[in-house]
């Protein structure tokens, strides 16, 4: 089954100015951490800041396109894991393992798909 994990964390962390090391080993980690998922890695990337992110909101038929995310949160979508796995328990246990520079969340979504 395929599964989502979406990485959750401050993005100012990451903002200009923040390539210090602790940055870089995080990089590190996640060279590493896809290297030791193997084939359950489908595919997956980091995001530009929300900065660079554009939305299309829908409300009552009528479209509009904002800059940035629509919603403020603490936490920002920074990237992402695509990953194949048997079951929710095995995507729980990878995302336990994927690093993160502080705190943050990984949530866990399973695709759409034929039941």
């Amino acid at each position: 089954m395929q599964y989502a994990l979406l990485i959750y964390e401050d993005e100012a962390l990451y903002g200009p100015g923040k390539s210090g090391p602790a940055l870089q080993e995080l990089v590190t980690k996640h060279i590493a951490f896809s290297q030791e998922l193997g084939p359950r890695r489908v595919g997956g990337s980091g995001l530009k800041g929300t900065s660079a992110a554009t939305t299309v909101r829908t409300a009552k038929g009528a479209k509009t396109v904002h800059d940035g995310p629509f919603a403020e949160a603490r936490e920002q979508l920074g990237g992402f894991y695509l990953i194949d796995v048997p079951d929710l328990d095995a995507a729980i246990a990878v995302a336990k393992a994927l690093p993160v520079l502080q705190d943050g969340s990984v949530e866990i979504r399973p695709l759409l798909g034929p039941e």
